[in-house]
This record gives structure tokens, C-alpha cells and sequence, in this order.
């Protein structure tokens, strides 16, 4: 038997959800006419579609501009270990130090 190098070309597998919540994968080529109905009863099926992943590269897009699991949990840990309480005093602090220079340092006016 020779060997042969050809593979058949590779056909995508579409899935489909009937009305019934039966799910089905079927392989076909893409010039196929799409299922209608589901296999199992008889039911009009749908094409069910899922995201994808996409990563943009290049230099306008950095790898922070990604979420991940390490990012999200350092992101809790500031928050839990008070990064908000960090902020909460600046911000008061810096309210404090505008009070006192427009109410007690106001001079009557003086009417000659």
C-alpha cells in the first residue's frame, strides 16, 4: 500500500440546539445547507455561535489591557487590604485643608 500524503481537507463542525434543548455537532462543509431539524425529534434547530478569543498585538496594545486570573485576584487583595481606605483618607484630608482657609480667614468688609 503506498503512502499517501494527502489528508482530506478538514470540515468545520457546526453545532445546533433544538427547541427540545437536544444539542447536536454536526460536520459539514461550509457550502452545506445548515440543518433544519433536530435528528433526535423531529424539532427546528438553530445554530448556536460562541465567542471568540481574540488578542490584539502589536505596539498600541499591551498585555495589561488583558484580563487574567492573577490580575483579578491581586486586584481583590489591594482592595480587601485597603487600597479604598487609602484613598477615602486622601480625599478627606484634602477637604479638611480647604475648610479652614474659607471660613475662619474671612475679614468682614468694612463700609466707610
Amino acid at each position: 500500500m503506498p503512502l499517501s500524503l494527502y489528508s482530506p481537507a478538514p470540515m468545520p463542525i457546526y453545532e445546533y440546539r433544538c427547541e427540545n434543548g437536544h444539542l447536536l455537532e454536526v460536520m459539514q462543509k461550509i457550502t452545506d445547507d445548515p440543518m433544519t431539524t433536530c435528528t433526535e425529534c423531529g424539532a427546528p434547530v438553530q445554530r448556536v455561535f460562541h465567542p471568540i478569543a481574540v488578542h490584539f498585538k502589536g505596539s498600541g496594545f499591551y498585555n495589561t489591557d488583558y484580563g487574567t486570573a492573577k490580575r483579578k485576584r491581586e486586584t481583590e487583595k489591594s482592595a480587601s487590604s485597603g487600597a479604598d481606605k487609602h484613598d477615602a483618607k486622601v480625599k478627606e484630608s484634602k477637604s479638611e485643608a480647604a475648610k479652614p482657609a474659607s471660613s475662619s480667614d474671612s475679614k468682614p468688609s468694612s463700609s466707610d
